[in-house]
């Protein structure tokens, strides 16, 4: 295939945020919606009481356009919210955390076992995406205790580094070799069933949605 014939991406993948501009219309759209919903308005719904049009009102939602002013107000009164309420997701702090090589808190999780390390590669607590995701590494020694029956809420996804254990979720058994990754519902159990290889690290990355 010459280079006339390759598919052209759609996406550039290198590209940041739009201009501040777009962020704000996106920001915008995102608090119209959420006020709609939490009042359990349709789209067609919030479009008679405002006399703005569906299409318009799908528009902004989706950070298309920029509001006006007097179209914010109107939203703001069907919704019974002030006008602030829109831009209160903008100009937020966004967290970021750093752990240097070796710098990793080791802690207990809820239903940690013996000889399980666990150790906490960051943390961002209340933040505006609604998730919190607690990203681990685990390691496992010959101290270490098998325990297929973990269970806890979200999604979970484990990369393993070293080692080889067999690890079980439902009914189902996986050989966990490094590079392999295992994405599943937390809630079945699951857990280390057999520990082959030692010692064995894997990253372990869940994510639920936060307490509101």
């Amino acid at each position: 295939m010459n280079a006339a014939d390759q598919p052209k991406l759609t996406q550039d993948p290198h590209k940041v945020r739009d201009t501040r501009e777009k962020v704000l219309e996106i920001a915008l759209g995102r608090e119209v919606r959420a006020y709609r919903q939490q009042q359990n308005f349709t789209v067609a719904e919030l479009a008679t009481r405002t006399g703005l049009s569906i299409g318009m009102l799908s528009k902004i939602e989706n950070g298309v356009t920029s509001p006006s002013l007097t179209t914010l107000q109107t939203l703001a009164h069907a919704l019974s919210v002030p006008l602030t309420a829109f831009f209160r997701s903008f100009e937020e702090n966004r967290g970021v955390m750093h752990v240097k090589a070796g710098g990793a808190a080791e802690v207990e999780r809820s239903g940690t076992r013996s000889g399980h390390q666990y150790h906490l590669l960051g943390h961002i607590g209340s933040n505006a995406s609604g998730v919190v995701v607690e990203p681990y590494l685990i390691v496992l020694t010959e101290e270490s205790d098998t325990f297929p029956t973990f269970q806890h809420d979200g999604i979970e996804l484990l990369y393993f580094l070293e080692g080889e254990v067999e690890y079980r979720h439902g009914d189902q058994l996986f050989l966990m070799q490094p590079g392999d990754s295992l994405f599943f519902d937390a809630d079945a159990p699951h857990g280390p069933e057999k520990l082959n290889k030692l010692p064995a690290r894997y990253l372990s990355v869940i994510s639920y949605p936060q307490a509101r």
